[in-house]
């Protein structure tokens, strides 16, 4: 169940083929020589990829199998090992070229995938790959391959983790950041797979490529790191750790990922009939604040009124964590002894300060349903004219699971800011969550949460020329995972952790924009594990027309998507 992977960082020189086949044969070699049984290398990486039109392609496109493959074939035959190979097809039937990964056996080649989510260089000369996403089983386990911007989208790592996949070759030709980006981190991560990560580096037709080469386990630590350079890093691979059961699913409430509500001008889509328009937008002020909620309901209300009297008047939100009106619950303290309902005293007074403070306020409650006696972990949002929004928590963790009741509706809300979907929780540690929500046309998701675990990770620093503005340095959250959940969705992300360091919850509260390549971030994070509160900016403003101009209604990564891909994210 363990053996040895490697991944190879790589600079081609464009349309030079005989030249980076040989040099790429050469690494190959090397890195099977070192005891690898499962070696990838950088999209296009046998040719370049900054094409200008479908007839420089041309000259460098070959059939699979071609002669580049039969290189590939006959070391992957001598040293009974697994390739993955990037590189251009044409297919031999269409005539059409597409940008290609082959996994390649000691038996020779095995499969396939076509780049099926293209970037703005595939269109000048691929077409969309019509391979879908596949899992290939190998005596070391279940291998799957993605290629550069596929994994942009939550959807694609999904889809062959259901599959059971347990390794995700990503081959790349990434940019615009320091890598190892977050979002490789955060697809295994969120997939509890290894993802074998192959990225160029290097200039080519003024692009600059990030490299970044690594090996992610499926906790989400970066396993060695090639910054600048050529070359090799490998890491021993335990398929046992990709077994493990994550957090449970809810398929039956994720039909809608079968739909692209972006496929037409949001401006006019969500005005169709007249029902449920977007709000009109403004510029605001959210605020998260990272508490320590006790066992005393008293004192948690007084605690979230000093929190509120201080934030007053610089802040249109403000987001508490989960449970933060109730306090942990375990066995001892079993929910169904402290929960309240939703028209009970707590909310009825903190509806009271919303009101007087002139804020919308989101809190977490046990909450107990008065006509089915059910108990549910909430959030609820209290608006400032005291009307209130509430959210039953949908994917409840294994140490909630025997306690609340899961919920079985999403919850999204208008107000003045934009339109606003919560989550608590657990929820957001689940990609189709902040999918769904965006689906529906959410400029903010709201998520209380009591969070555990590791997920964020630092980074020491990249000597890649990266474009000024980019950061470069030494950042200790250069990965956090809601940032990447808001950026993957175009929405601004307030994530309300809490604090309390002998249950494992190290806060990491922040306020994230909706696009991660845009610098400087839009975003405020709370640095210390101990309370307090960060408050940005939320624009939701478009300029006078009648297409969107500001990212978070355009919802560029939303539009781009590929449903009819996604079949199996509802049914499985």
């Amino acid at each position: 169940m363990t053996f040895t992977a490697a991944a190879i960082q790589f600079e081609p020189t464009l349309f030079a083929k005989d030249a980076n086949v040989a040099a790429l044969a050469e690494l190959v070699d090397k890195a099977a020589s070192d005891g690898a049984e499962l070696i990838t290398t950088p999209e296009m990486a046998t040719t370049g990829y900054c094409f200008h039109d479908p007839e420089e392609a041309s000259t460098v496109v070959e059939q699979i199998p071609g002669p580049t493959t039969d290189t590939f074939v006959e070391i992957a035959a001598r040293r009974d090992c697994y390739i993955v190979l990037g590189m251009p097809e044409v297919d031999p039937t269409s005539g059409l070229f597409y940008n290609s990964a082959v996994l390649i056996g000691p038996q020779g080649i095995i499969g396939t995938h076509r780049k099926t989510h293209p970037y703005i260089a595939e269109p000048k000369w691929a077409a969309p790959g019509n391979l879908g996403h596949q899992v290939f089983e190998t005596r070391l386990g279940r291998i799957a391959m993605l290629i550069c911007m596929d994994l942009h989208f939550v959807e694609t790592a999904r889809v062959v983790a259901l599959q059971g996949a347990d390794v995700i070759c990503h081959i790349s030709n990434w940019l615009a950041e320091r890598t190892p980006a977050p979002y490789w981190i955060s697809r295994a991560f969120e997939n509890n797979c290894y993802v074998i990560e192959s990225n160029r580096w290097g200039l080519e037709r003024t692009v600059q490529f990030s490299g970044g080469t690594c090996i992610i386990e499926p906790d989400g630590t970066v396993t060695g790191r090639i910054d600048v350079g050529n070359g090799i890093v490998a890491a021993e691979i335990d398929i046992r750790r990709t077994r493990e059961c994550g957090p449970a699913r809810r398929p039956e409430l994720y039909r809608e990922l079968q739909t692209n509500t972006y496929t037409w001008n949001p401006l006019d889509f969500f005005t169709l009939y007249g029902h449920s328009p977007l709000p009109a937008g403004e510029t605001s002020a959210v605020t998260v604040v990272q508490s320590t909620p006790g066992t005393s309901v008293e004192s948690n209300l007084a605690d979230i009124e000093a929190w509120i009297q201080q934030v007053s008047g610089t802040t249109d939100l403000v987001v508490f964590p989960e449970l933060s009106i109730t306090g942990p619950v375990s066995a001892a303290r079993p929910p169904r002894d402290v929960a309240e309902t939703a028209d009970g005293p707590s909310l009825a007074r903190i509806a009271d300060l919303a009101v007087r403070h002139g804020m919308s306020i989101v809190v977490g409650i046990a909450e107990r349903d008065t006509d089915t006696e059910r108990v549910y972990n909430s959030a609820v949002l209290l608006g400032t004219d005291g009307a209130r929004t509430t959210y039953r928590q949908i994917h409840l963790s294994a140490e909630h699971a025997p306690l609340f009741d899961a919920g079985d509706t999403w919850a999204v809300v208008d107000l003045p800011l934009g339109r606003v979907g919560l989550l608590v929780g657990n929820d957001a540690l689940l990609p189709e969550s902040g999918r769904v929500l965006a689906l529906r046309g959410c400029d903010l998701i709201v998520c209380p949460s009591a969070l555990a675990g590791t997920f964020v990770g630092s980074h020491p620093g990249t000597e890649i020329p990266l474009a000024a503005e980019v950061l470069t340095g030494p950042d200790a959250t250069h990965w956090h995972h809601m940032r990447v959940r808001a950026g993957e969705n175009n929405v601004y992300f307030a994530f309300a952790n809490a604090v309390d360091l002998d249950r494992g919850i190290t806060g990491h509260s922040g306020v994230f924009g909706p696009d991660t390549f845009a610098f400087p971030r839009t975003e405020a994070i709370v640095d210390a594990s101990e309370p307090g509160h960060a408050t940005s900016v939320v624009d939701t403003t478009n300029l006078d027309g009648p297409y969107p101009t500001n990212v978070v209604r355009r919802k560029d990564l939303v539009l781009m998507r590929q449903p009819h891909h996604y079949g199996i994210l509802s049914t499985a």
